[in-house]
C-alpha cells in the first residue's frame, strides 16, 4: 500500500482502514502460532502498513486543527 494512495482517502476510510490491518494482523498472528503460516514476511508487511496508515491518519487529524 502506498502512501499517495493513502492520502487520497479521508479520516473514515483511513481508521476503517486500521481496524482491517489490525484484524488481518491478529489473523496472521494466530496462523504464525498454529504453524500454519508459510510466508514469515507478510507479517513485518501488516505491521509496516499499520504504521504508515496511522502517521497518515495524525497527519491529517493534525491539519485539520
Amino acid at each position: 500500500m502506498k502512501a499517495s494512495e493513502l492520502r487520497a482517502k479521508d479520516v473514515a476510510a483511513l481508521e476503517k482502514e486500521v481496524t482491517d490491518l489490525l484484524k488481518a494482523h491478529f489473523g496472521l498472528r494466530m496462523q504464525k502460532a498454529t504453524q500454519q503460516l508459510t510466508n514469515h514476511s507478510v507479517l513485518g508487511k501488516t505491521r509496516r502498513d499499520i504504521a504508515r496508515v496511522k502517521t497518515i491518519l495524525t497527519e491529517k487529524k493534525g491539519a485539520a486543527k
